[in-house]
């Protein structure tokens, strides 16, 4: 399934337009990723989740710098520490994929 396939599902089953789900779905997605960059911003201590009870948690995690190695020449390398964005399912989405 695809973000088209979504939003033909969801129109489907709430009986609007097409045009006013792919709305609300872009923006809920924009909502979304707009927090966790301004939670990234924040140090580790001060950042909060974004939490859907049921469904997940989204979150900022901080990744270490750390040594990898240049595929191409095998040389190694060092990548740099960053933040990046992390989901953690909730139990009824882990339930409803586990059965």
């Amino acid at each position: 399934m695809n973000k088209t396939d979504l939003i033909d599902v969801v129109s489907e089953k709430t009986d609007s337009t097409k045009k006013d789900t792919s709305a609300i779905i872009n923006l809920t997605i924009e909502t979304i990723m707009q927090y966790l960059g301004e939670e990234a911003k924040k140090t580790e201590e001060d950042r909060d989740n974004l939490q859907i009870i049921g469904f997940g948690t989204f979150e900022a995690r901080d990744r270490a710098k750390r040594k990898g190695r240049n595929p191409q020449t095998g040389e190694e390398i060092t990548i740099p520490a960053r933040t990046v964005p992390a989901f953690k399912a909730g139990k009824t989405f882990k339930d409803s994929v586990g059965q």
